[in-house]
């Protein structure tokens, strides 16, 4: 067999050892649906050259801005740009954000040929503030061009891509925040095992998920790295946090139960990522990958836009210089042992409680809405304590000294729109959990089970795809799904007598208007066993909202 042939930036026996060229030559499948099948199965993993030509043909594909900067623009500006310096000595734009270059199989000559591109990128896309995952793309379209111009104009198209539903990379520091908010949401809904075990080790657990774009970009070998992007250039950016959701699962299963290998889990993770081949192959971590069903795009769409909106309102759009506004506030931090005061549960049992909450509202501190020892046992009072607060959480205490509670998507208001009638209302991110006699959460039966649902087809007539921009269409709204039943979107309803969690088969919760007495039981909605004693009698009811900490 004839051997590769590699452009003049690649050490061959590097390349030879990192991805064996055994595969087949020409592709000719033009069909989209076809085309996905292939990049997962890996057709073209094994073919320098072929993978060369699929990725311009996918590249030259994309949609983009009229004025994208192409080879030609690139042969005039870069000795203007680069001048005398010598290549190895370049600086990186700063909206890489001091991001090291992984070489991969790259010589001297392609390290610095992956400056020089990302400078004259940097030249001409000024608005780029913030955007570490550009030299690893570089570095990766750079094995698999014929020259640097050539390489430019691929990494242009990706960053010029103006089609809003394909968003490929995170080009500003807020998109870059919002994703690993989103990713962490992500982690803390199909990773729980993992989600605990970071919490349980980490200062700041949004700070390890903040990591999340390094270990695809970065971290990740070179024939695992491909294989991500083969299929990331075919389905966009969902696929990215399949793959991180995938190495947190493995990084899960090898570490748990073991001490770390140092005291910054952050750094055990991009270890065990950088060496990746000891615990599973290019085809496994994939294979893993597309086995977590994940919300639909445009789910995932709206989650990163809820998260973008939560950033925006708290100030934090641009990368501060001196320390990091975006910081998550740690459990530990968030719940402050010296001025946190409950009836119901401790310190450390609201930390946890805290640690399961989106992210976008884990920015937030705890603040004591209503107690029924303080404001009575009263539901209208509950109510009137509660409304205009969104979400909220509610925290019951039985006379047997069991101790549940939901997390409440909606404003309690919501309500009163149904004319006095007893009406479901809320979102996809209600669960409901125990805390005493041991710890359980349920989420949304939906979440586990996907299956039972189909996106609705967004077509003109339905009203959650034209939402304007100041009224986002809820994350998780019933309405975006086809459900079997009505059951599986009962999330919370009140009325004067009484105030019913989950439905459909039975209820989570039901509490009386004198808060008093109360019910659990199975619901279809978050198909949870009884939160406590099926009958009980309530010793103390609280309901908690969610603070800004530079509101107080």
């Amino acid at each position: 067999m004839d051997s590769p042939g590699y452009n003049c930036f690649v050490d061959r026996d590097k390349m030879d050892a990192a991805i064996q060229d055994l595969g087949p030559k020409e592709l000719s499948c033009t069909e989209l649906q076809e085309l996905k099948q292939l990049a997962r199965q890996g057709y073209w993993a094994q073919s320098h050259a072929l993978r060369g030509k699929v990725y311009q043909r996918l590249i030259r594909d994309i949609p983009c801005r009229t004025v994208t900067p192409d080879a030609s623009v690139y042969s005039d500006i870069v000795g203007k740009i680069v001048g005398k310096h010598s290549s190895s000595s370049l600086p990186l734009p700063e909206f890489v954000d001091n991001t090291q270059v992984p070489n991969y199989c790259l010589n001297a000559r392609g390290e610095g040929a992956v400056r020089k591109i990302l400078l004259c990128i940097a030249n001409q896309f000024p608005d780029i503030s913030f955007c570490p995952a550009l030299p690893a793309v570089v570095a990766l379209l750079l094995h698999y061009s014929i020259d640097e111009a050539e390489c430019f104009e691929k990494a242009c198209r990706i960053l010029a891509c103006n089609d809003p539903s394909k968003k490929l990379i995170d080009q500003s520091f807020l998109a870059f925040e919002s994703s690993c908010m989103t990713f962490g949401d992500l982690v803390n809904k199909y990773c729980q095992a993992a989600h605990k075990l970071m919490v349980a080790v980490s200062e700041d657990v949004l700070q390890v998920y903040s990591d999340w774009q390094r270990w695809l970009f970065g971290e990740l070998p070179l024939n695992y790295f491909a294989r991500v992007f083969d299929v990331f250039l075919v389905e966009g950016y969902k696929v990215l946090y399949r793959v991180a959701l995938a190495i947190l699962k493995f990084f899960h299963k090898v570490r748990a139960g073991q001490p770390f290998e140092s005291d910054n889990v952050k750094q055990d993770i991009r270890m065990f990522v950088k060496d990746i081949a000891k615990t599973v192959s290019p085809e496994k971590l994939l294979e893993k990958a597309f086995a977590i069903r994940l919300f639909s795009r445009k789910e995932i769409q709206l989650l990163q836009m809820a998260n973008e909106k939560a950033l925006k309102q708290k100030g934090i759009t641009v990368k501060q210089k001196s320390v990091s506004l975006s910081k998550r506030q740690f459990v530990h931090l968030a719940v402050h042992a010296e001025n946190f005061r409950s009836e119901i549960v401790s310190v450390k049992e609201m930390r946890d409680i805290w640690s399961w909450v989106p992210e976008r509202f884990a920015l937030c501190q705890p603040l004591l809405l209503f107690s029924s020892l303080q404001h009575g046992y009263s539901l209208s009072r509950f109510y009137f304590h509660c409304e205009g607060h969104e979400p909220t959480l509610l925290l019951i205490k039985t006379t047997q000294k069991e101790v549940c509670g939901a997390y409440l998507s909606t404003d309690w208001s919501e309500r009163n729109k149904y004319g006095g009638k007893l009406s479901f209302f809320g979102t996809g991110e209600c669960f409901v959990f125990r805390l005493q006699p041991e710890v359980q959460r349920y989420e949304w039966v939906v979440i586990k089970h996907p299956e039972l649902i189909k996106p609705v087809p967004c077509t003109s007539s339905h009203s959650s795809c034209s939402d304007p921009a100041d009224r986002l269409s809820p994350f998780l709204a019933a309405r975006h799904f086809n459900l079997p039943s009505k059951t599986e979107s009962m999330f919370m309803a009140g009325g004067t007598d009484c105030l019913i969690i989950g439905g459909g088969g039975g209820q989570a919760l039901y509490i009386d208007g004198d808060l008093n007495r109360g019910r659990t039981g199975h619901c279809d909605t978050f198909n949870n066993q009884p939160l406590c004693s099926e009958n009980f009698l309530i010793a103390a009811v609280e309901a908690w909202g969610f603070q800004d900490p530079d509101t107080q």
